[in-house]
Formats: C-alpha cells, structure tokens, sequence
C-alpha cells in the first residue's frame, strides 16, 4: 500500500516543483510524444528523429521485458528488446531464447481526412517463452500495418487499427490477426487505453486461446523529464487457458534526445 501510494504520489509532486516538465512524456494532452503502443499493441506512433526510447516491462512471475528504440529517421524507428522470467527475487533468471527486433516505417502522415499509417515488424512476444511450442505466450506480432486517428472529443480520442502476421506458427495456427484499440486523454497528464486483439492466430486445438480474443486496459501517466509511468489489466476475457482476471503489468516509459 505504501508503494502504491507513493507511485500516484509521483505525479502531484513533480506538478508541484516542476510544472513545465510534466508535457515531456506521451499521456495527457500536454503530452510531447506519440504513443507509440496502447498496452501491447502498436499504433502509428513514432519517435521524432534522434530520439532515444527505454521502455521496461513488469509482468507475471517477476518477469522484465526491456526495450530500446531509435528515431533512426524522420519516420523510421529501430528497436531491440530482451528479457526474461524470474529476473526479480531469489529464483534463478531464464531468459528468453533470443533479442526481440522491431522496425516501423510511417508510409502516411496523419491528415483531417486520412489516417496516419505504418508498416512495421516485431518478433518480441510478450509474457515467458514457451520452450515447447517455440512462441511467446502472447505471440510477437511479426508482420503489420497499422492506422491512427485523432479527434478533438474533451481532449484527444484516438482510434487505432491493423492487420498483423505472426511468424511464431509452429502450433498450427498461423492465420493473420486483427486488432483495435482506443485512446482517451483525461486532463493534461494522464490518458487511458483500451484494445482489442482478435487472437484468430491463437485459437486452434493446439494453440492457447481459447477463441476469445485479447482484451486489454490501462492507464499513463507522464510524470515529467521523459518519464511516463503506466499500469495495465490483461487478458480480462481470459482467453489463455491457464489466465486469471487480474493479470497486472507495469511500464515505465522513458524518451529523451539523444
């Protein structure tokens, strides 16, 4: 409890001391970067040239997701990402099998009538590595192309949506997926984030879903000097078989000019 009082203390603390800070993260309307995911999946967001990105991932089973991402370009970003299972507490580390690459090119800026769209690939799954089936438990999204619209609705309303190919098809199930998700800022600091995943790659007698899809939530909240902070709810139709309500993960987002 006290940690937790402390994490949503952050943001009226640094409000205080540091006002102007507060618009360098990528929630709220002041926020000064694009969100370049809701909670796992991707949107056209990208990084402005030369900026550098480190985003860390908490999950289940004191799991650790690590993720560094380049503005390679105008519109071009880099990334890599590694982690692993157990890698908090006394419990020996194991790491997944491979770095996870990533690469997305924006093809459209966003206009008042067109969408912004990109293409993009990430072979980084979330959740441990499963040794057996060769894939993440949530697969990675491979292949993709993606859309995003903003409105002006009491802020910002953005909708987002795309295709992907997963290359992780060893279970049998290699159909593409469709996914959708939306964004709503809340005051100058904090957005929220929904998303669906349609898991039609996931849901075979040998894959893990059970056919529900992947619906996700969670909030952001930038918290000054290229920091944003974010909590997420996973999986809350319990499409994997051995998933509970309550699958809880922490972000912690961190952007800044190289």
């Amino acid at each position: 409890m006290k940690r937790l009082i402390l994490l949503l203390g952050i943001p009226g603390l640094a409000l205080c001391f540091h006002p102007p800070l507060l618009a360098q993260g990528s929630a709220g309307t002041s926020g000064t970067y694009e969100p370049r995911y809701l909670v796992d999946l991707p949107t056209a967001g990208i990084l402005p040239h030369g900026h550098l990105a480190i985003d860390m991932e908490f999950y289940q089973q004191d799991g650790v997701l690590a993720t560094v991402s380049l503005g390679a370009f105008n519109r071009l970003v880099l990334g890599v990402a590694f982690g692993g299972n157990h890698i908090i507490g006394t419990d020996k580390p194991v790491w997944n099998g491979t770095p996870g690459f990533s690469a997305r090119l924006r093809l459209i800026e966003e206009t008042i009538v067109l969408p912004a769209i990109a293409l993009g690939f990430d072979s980084q799954g979330k959740g441990a590595y499963l040794d057996a089936l060769n894939r993440y438990e949530i697969k990675s999204m491979g292949l993709y192309a993606v859309a995003s619209k903003n409105y002006s609705v009491l802020g910002y309303l953005s909708i987002h949506g795309g295709i992907n190919y997963s290359l992780e098809r060893s279970d049998g199930s290699d159909a593409p997926d469709f996914f959708a998700g939306v964004e709503k800022t809340v005051g100058p600091f904090l957005s929220g984030f929904c998303e669906y995943d349609l898991a039609s790659n996931d849901s075979n007698a040998k894959a893990l879903g059970r056919g529900r899809g992947y619906l996700n939530v969670g909030f952001r909240v930038s918290v000054g000097m290229g920091f944003s902070l974010g909590v997420n709810l996973k999986d809350i139709f319990q499409n994997q078989q051995q998933s509970s309500v309550g699958n809880r993960t922490v972000m912690v987002e961190y952007i800044q000019p190289l």
